[in-house]
């Protein structure tokens, strides 16, 4: 019984005596079950997460991490030591991994010098001693392969190194690979009188091999290598390929047995069951199905709100013309800024690939508040999905949503006309081309008056609203603002709508847009594409102000071609480029019935017909400028002294899609 209360006593103060030597020796014995409040020294992207795990680099390329004990070993020399962690490497790859983890001893916790992209976080002018869990196979480093653990001493070229694995107690050997994402289990011992290191590896849980998977005869005394004292602890990198290394717990000792880590203390891996989940599962299986559901509930919620479509039963009717929200955002990416491919007066214009295999659309998104006359605008909007013509850019449909509708449109790989035109970053347009694209728009013009079952006015052609497929085709587009009437009816009345230099000057009169009005634009168009200049240019002086008279004065010297673009330096058909422009000034004339139909304009494009010779005195008669139409002036007037947009100005009432007088 003496003895034995005796025993007692004395394993208490050997206890006790142990405690005291470690506060008196401070970093010299340490156990950490999961890193929790751990004092750690930290760079890079290392880091300690809230479920307690060590991260030193997480799932990104390019990163490193370093982490240290804040203790240094104070020390004459190295006597012995040891200590165990348990680690893992998790990557998206299953046969490619950034590079691995190492457990160092440095004389310093600031790694100069070292790399994200190679190395494990270390560089040869690095100070230190390494045992290296490498996953990468580096030939210049002479690394045997990329799934191997070295010893390393002042050096990134390993002493001596071997494949990952494990000695069984029958002594078989069992590879192990790094990056499988399992956690395992590292012991490094340096026995100080034999001057022998030994390091094991096992999977975790396992009970520590009794034969070393690598072991080697070295000095490890601090004067050894030139060192006064040394901090131990990790780093690692990644290099091109994410990976995220984690240490989840350590255990280290000086002159001692190392303490065991305590498995059940760990904290997980990220997607990984914790043991813990077989402690009173039912309850948590029943407290995960609860949140499921209710994180289930609150995402549909979210997600309808966040697709809501306006859709009222009148629509149906419209149903085939009508897109999902949902489908157009996907199309989008969200409508993110690197998809937007134009914005103008009435919205946005995005680039999306529809995931029903029709392919590249392009998706108009425009704000609106109004519900007036929403039904008519639908109904049109389905119309004019219907219209096929291969001079017309096709809407495929609609999306109503809150404060906003979506047009879809096909996709027009080269843009709008204007940006060919005025852009100087653009490839300059040939005569041949631009002779194509006016006899293309003419001939889609044509169709939208005459060729289908209704008349439909477009009330904005410019060649901001022509767009070019991939082989440089001019297909008009935007019918955001066109009027659609049974053809012999009479146009009615409406508010103004379209761009200053396009408008026909009766417009301020009647305020009917009709296929006269449509010529008239369609002549100032003629005129801006064979001379690469707007219609309307405030900055220039009063004598160029407008197009149209500049082109007039050109014919009245003689010298009408003086009038085409100079960038073309004269090669171009003499006779199409004077077809163009005294065209182009006849569309133009004041008086809407002295301008010739879209079938004559077509017809004398195509030369099937000569176009009458006119006298200057008849022209003169038109084109007297817009500051001599009545009705004009105060509307030009308005807007030459608070714009330098040259031309491309809509009117006030043009600023809303639903301002088109439904």
């Amino acid at each position: 019984m003496q003895f034995q209360l005796y025993k007692m006593k004395t394993t208490l103060l050997l206890i006790l005596l142990f405690k005291t030597a470690a506060a008196a020796f401070p970093g010299q014995t340490f156990l950490f079950n999961g890193f929790h409040g751990a004092s750690l020294r930290l760079d890079g992207a290392a880091e300690i997460t809230q479920s307690g795990l060590l991260r030193l680099t997480q799932d990104m390329k390019e990163v490193q991490g370093h982490a240290f004990h804040p203790n240094p070993i104070h020390v004459d020399k190295i006597s012995s030591f040891s200590t165990t962690f348990v680690f893992a490497v998790a990557t998206r790859h299953a046969s490619l991994s950034g590079h691995g983890i190492t457990f160092l001893l440095s004389p310093t916790t600031r790694l100069v010098g070292s790399l994200p992209s190679q190395y494990l976080g270390l560089t040869g002018r690095n100070n230190v001693v390494a045992v290296e869990l490498d996953t990468v196979q580096n030939l210049d480093l002479n690394d045997i392969n990329d799934n191997h653990v070295g010893v390393d001493i002042k050096s990134l070229i390993s002493v001596k190194s071997t494949s990952a694995g494990y000695f069984t107690s029958q002594g078989s050997f069992k590879n192990l690979s790094l990056t499988s994402g399992d956690p395992m289990q590292l012991w490094v011992d340096y026995d100080g009188i034999k001057k022998r290191l030994d390091v094991t590896l096992a999977p975790v849980q396992s009970v520590k091999p009794n034969i070393p998977l690598l072991s080697m005869r070295i000095d490890m005394s601090l004067r050894e290598f030139g060192f006064e004292s040394v901090y131990v602890g990790f780093s690692s990198s990644t290099g091109a390929i994410p990976t995220s290394h984690y240490i989840l717990g350590w255990s280290f000792s000086m002159d001692g047995v190392v303490e065991g880590i305590d498995f059940s203390r760990l904290p997980p891996l990220p997607g990984r069951k914790s043991r813990m989940l077989s402690i009173g599962l039912p309850v948590i299986l029943a407290s995960v199905v609860i949140t499921v559901v209710v994180v289930v509930a609150v995402v549909v919620v979210y997600r309808r709100r966040k697709f809501a479509e306006l859709l009222e039963d009148w629509e149906l009717e419209y149903g085939p013309r009508r897109f999902s929200y949902r489908d157009l955002y996907v199309a989008t990416k969200g409508f993110m800024e690197r998809e937007l491919i134009g914005a103008g007066g009435f919205g946005k214009v995005y680039k999306g690939v529809l995931s029903d295999g029709r392919g590249e659309v392009a998706i108009k998104r425009i704000s609106h508040e109004s519900r007036q006359g929403m039904r008519e605008f639908v109904a049109e909007i389905a119309s004019v999905g219907r219209l096929r013509h291969r001079n017309i850019v096709q809407l495929l449909g609609y999306c109503r949503r809150k404060g906003e509708l979506l047009l879809v449109y096909d996709y027009m790989s080269n843009g709008s006309l204007d940006n060919f035109l005025f852009d100087p970053n653009k490839p300059l347009l040939s005569w041949s081309q631009r002779f194509q694209i006016i006899k293309g728009v003419a001939s889609g013009l044509l169709y939208l008056h005459e060729g289908w079952e209704q008349l439909v006015v477009h009330r904005d052609v410019k060649s901001s609203n022509v767009l070019l497929d991939g082989e440089m085709n001019g297909r008009l587009g935007d019918f955001g603002m066109a009027r659609l009437y049974d053809h012999g009816t009479d146009p009615q009345t409406t508010h103004i709508v379209g761009t200053l230099g396009y408008l026909a000057p009766e417009l301020a009169k009647t305020g009917k847009a009709t296929t006269a009005t449509d010529v008239y634009a369609f002549g100032a168009f003629l005129l801006e594409v064979a001379c690469a200049r707007r219609p309307i240019n405030l900055r220039a002086s009063p004598a160029d102000l407008s197009l149209s008279d500049w082109v007039l004065d050109q014919w009245r010297r003689g010298a009408v071609l003086e009038a085409v673009d100079a960038r073309l330096e004269g090669d171009y058909a003499a006779e199409e480029a004077e077809l163009v422009l005294k065209l182009g000034l006849l569309c133009l004339h004041v008086v809407a019935v002295a301008r010739p139909s879209m079938r004559q304009v077509v017809r004398f494009l195509d030369r099937d017909i000569e176009m009458p010779e006119l006298s200057l005195d008849y022209m003169n008669v038109g084109m007297s400028g817009l500051d001599h139409c009545m009705g004009f002036d105060e509307y030009f007037m308005s807007y030459a002294t608070t714009s330098s947009n040259q031309g491309f100005l809509h009117s006030s009432v043009a600023e809303s899609i639903l301002s088109v007088g439904r």
